[in-house]
């Protein structure tokens, strides 16, 4: 129900919008809108990695709406890839509010260990108590995905990917610019009191960076903004931005 009672309360553009809900004796069902590009998982998959104006298209967009769910009290827990669907203009809606926290306000912690490991803050990992600030992590590791077509701490099973996501290293490859190195650093900082984004300030702290230095935030929230790539579709039902699998 935690899941129907966010829907109802979120409206944002770029949030998915829930058209109707009904009950059964065992389900819950929810009926959004439709969102034909499909998800920005199949893209990265297609693409390898994305320049740096794509991703800084995406990650305008993605940063507007956890602002948004933090302004009510909500924490996401769940960004990746798979969980952000794209409308026939590409632009960004992020989907399945399963793992959502409601009424976390500012300095508030909860510990349910909850997420996608990859992607996953330390704080949900040592179980120590985790706030908002988990889902700028995400963000930030959800940059390093686009930009290098990889998370920023993977291995070979379960336990060595929490290891690295701990202790290992941060490392770059060559190509990716001085700003975007430095706001993946200052989003993957393992102590949330550090990390950008952390505080009352929140998703206003990440939209100074200069990362986003040319980005025109009036414009983003207006969806004035044209996505870096075209969507092929033939029709307003096409599936064909989706795994058949």
């Amino acid at each position: 129900m935690a899941e129907r009672n966010i829907l109802e309360a979120v409206k944002h553009p770029f949030i998915v919008d829930l058209i109707y809900a009904f009950q059964t004796d065992g389900k819950l069902y929810l009926i959004m809108d439709y969102l034909s590009g499909g998800e920005l998982f199949m893209y990265l998959e297609r693409e390898g990695i994305f320049l740096e104006e794509t991703a800084s298209f995406f990650m305008s967009e993605i940063t507007l709406a956890i602002e948004h769910l933090h302004s009510l009290g909500i924490i996401y827990r769940d960004l990746k890839p798979e969980n952000i669907l794209l409308d026939a203009q590409g632009h960004v809606r992020l989907t399945d509010f399963g793992l959502c926290k409601e009424q976390i306000e500012e300095g508030n912690v909860t510990h349910t260990f909850c997420g996608t490991i990859e992607y996953m803050a330390p704080e949900i990992l040592t179980r120590s108590g985790h706030g908002k600030a988990v889902d700028w992590w995400s963000l930030g590791a959800l940059l390093y995905d686009m930009l290098t077509g990889a998370p920023p701490f993977t291995a070979a099973n379960r336990k060595k990917t929490i290891e690295k996501i701990l202790r290992g290293k941060l490392s770059f490859p060559t190509f990716v610019t001085a700003n975007a190195r430095d706001l993946v650093r200052k989003l993957l900082k393992r102590t949330p009191s550090q990390r950008l984004g952390y505080g009352p300030e929140d998703g206003e702290a990440i939209r100074r960076h200069n990362f986003f230095s040319s980005t025109n935030w009036t414009a983003v929230i207006n969806k004035e903004l044209e996505c870096p790539f075209k969507i092929k579709l033939k029709s307003a039902d096409d599936v064909s931005q989706f795994d058949t699998k």
